[in-house]
This record gives C-alpha cells, structure tokens and sequence, in this order.
C-alpha cells in the first residue's frame, strides 16, 4: 500500500561535534516532555504489576504460608517479629517488556498538518507507556537497540535516542530474536508491508512463550480513502508510484484490502494468544495509551 507523499523534515547541517550533538538530542527533551505528561495523565496511583518468582533482586517479604521449604523463610526478618517470613523475589522474566517501534519511510505519513505523523504517534505512545512501566517496577527494551530489557532514567534516555532514529526501508519488519522467553512484546507500527514478517516474529516469539499486541497505526485518510480525481500515490521513500485520473475508482479495492489486511492481522494475534488493536492518529493519544497498559495488565 501506499501513500501521497509528504516532505520530511532536516535540520539544519550543524558543524561541530557539539553542534552534531546538540542537533541530535534537540528532539529528545520534547518527546520525553509529553510522554511524561501523558504518563501522568493516565497515571492515578501505584499501577506496578511486579509478581514474584525466580529472580535475582529483593522484591518484598510476605507471612510464610503451609507448604513453604524451609530454606525460604529468612530467619534475620522472622527473628525481628512473632512469625515467620519468606523473602520474594521478582519475577524478572515477566517483569520484561520488549518494544518493537517501526521506524520506517511508511510511518512518516501525515494527510493532515493539524493530524501528527504516525511515527511521530507511534514514539510517544511508545515513550509514555516505558515511563508508565518503569514506574511499576518493570524493565523494558527497544528491539531496534537490541540491547535486553533495563529500567531506570538512563534507560528512558536510551529509548528516547533510539525513537529518535529512523530508516529509508518502506515499511518496517519486526524481529523478535533478541527478546527474552516468557516476557512482553508490544508492535507498534501500520503494518501496511509484507505481513509474512510480522506472522513469523509473531510466531518465533509466541514459540518462547511471549505475549503481546499488535497495535496499527493508521492515519485517517489511509482508513477513508477521501481522494478524487487525478492523484499520485507514492511510497515515503519514492521508490514506489502510482498515478491514477480517478482516484474514486480506487477505494472500493483498496477498502477491501484493508480490511483483508486486519483481518490477516488479528488472526496471526489471535493464534499467538495476543490482541490486535487499531488507532488513528486523529484520535486521543490518552486513549491509545490506556489500551496498551491495560492490555499488558491482563492476564497471562
């Protein structure tokens, strides 16, 4: 599928390693800006989903209970009170979420100057929903940095960088290799390139027992189609082109076709046991953010 083109946005060619740097994290304050008051928003309380298990790191002390060994209770904190208490550990696997944030051509389309680009939708959903998760305790990685799931505010800075980078490919492919078994993952991209990449990352991830969503991007006239008359349709890279003098003729296949591309879509979730989600990026961030979390706090 493809779009009308859009103009993609350069600064201005800085000289200077400093200039380069300061160039570079120009848009990083801004994006951790809003996705920290988006995640303010949304965040009422204490929303941690920490769960114990095997783990390396302290996580709470809890009243032993009828079939616990003996080696789990830790006698220095029973010693301090009248019963016997068992040190937990958190469970680091499923405390894991892995970000997987399409950065291509594609995800730069905008119909609209007033309607934000879905990339740009896509970084700050994928921003705001890492502090949201760091705040509960949990760790999390971006796939394209192939680095394994962290926390803490060097981590956020880590994540805004690579949000901040992108690709001259079309469209996006997820990979999945890199992701821990039994963990998280969440796609965030419009899906609109070769779907067999994303049924196989889906599969090998489901395969390590991953769970995790597909959430679509989709600018409204990729759902509307509103276009007439003479028009030239073209990939965000050029690479791909077509011109059309009625453009109405058009939106029956394409409509048609998009809706197949769910479908295909929510099957691959719905096999994996993952959820498939769309949103336009006319519609509220709050909104889209508050599926995601509360679609990772759902059961396992």
């Amino acid at each position: 599928m493809t779009q009308p083109s859009a103009s993609a946005h350069k600064g201005p060619n800085h000289k200077g390693l400093r200039a380069r740097a300061e160039s570079l994290s120009a848009p990083l304050p801004p994006l951790q800006a809003r996705a920290e008051q988006l995640a303010r928003t949304l965040l009422m309380g204490g929303h941690g989903r920490r769960q114990s298990g095997m783990g390396d790191e302290f996580w709470q002390y809890r009243p032993a209970q009828a079939g616990d060994p003996g080696r789990a209770i830790d006698w220095r904190r029973s010693g301090r009170s009248d019963g016997h208490f068992v040190r937990e550990k958190e469970w680091q696997a499923a405390q894991s979420v892995h970000l997987w944030v399409d950065l291509s051509a594609s995800m730069g389309f905008s119909s609209d100057a007033k309607v934000p680009q879905k990339s740009d939708r896509a970084a700050l959903l994928a921003m705001a929903l890492s502090i949201l998760l760091m705040k509960g305790g949990e760790r999390v990685a971006l796939a394209s940095l192939g680095t394994p799931p962290r926390i803490g505010s060097l981590q956020i800075r880590r994540i805004a960088e690579g949000l901040a980078q992108s690709t001259d490919a079309d469209y996006g492919a997820p990979d999945a290799t890199l992701f821990l078994p039994n963990a998280r993952a969440v796609f965030l991209s419009d899906f609109l390139g070769p779907i067999e990449a994303v049924e196989e990352a889906v599969a090998a991830a489901s395969d390590r027992g991953i769970s995790g969503m597909l959430y679509q991007i989709l600018d409204p006239a990729e759902e509307a189609f509103p276009y007439r008359g003479r028009t030239v349709f073209t990939s965000m890279s050029g690479g791909i082109m077509h011109e059309t003098l009625r453009a109405s003729d058009l939106k029956t296949r394409y409509l048609e076709r998009l809706a197949e591309r769910k479908d295909r879509l929510s099957q691959i979730a719905h096999h994996a046991g993952w959820r498939f989600a769309t949103h336009h990026t006319d519609h509220s961030d709050l909104t889209a953010l508050l599926w995601l979390y509360e679609a990772l706090e759902g059961p396992r």
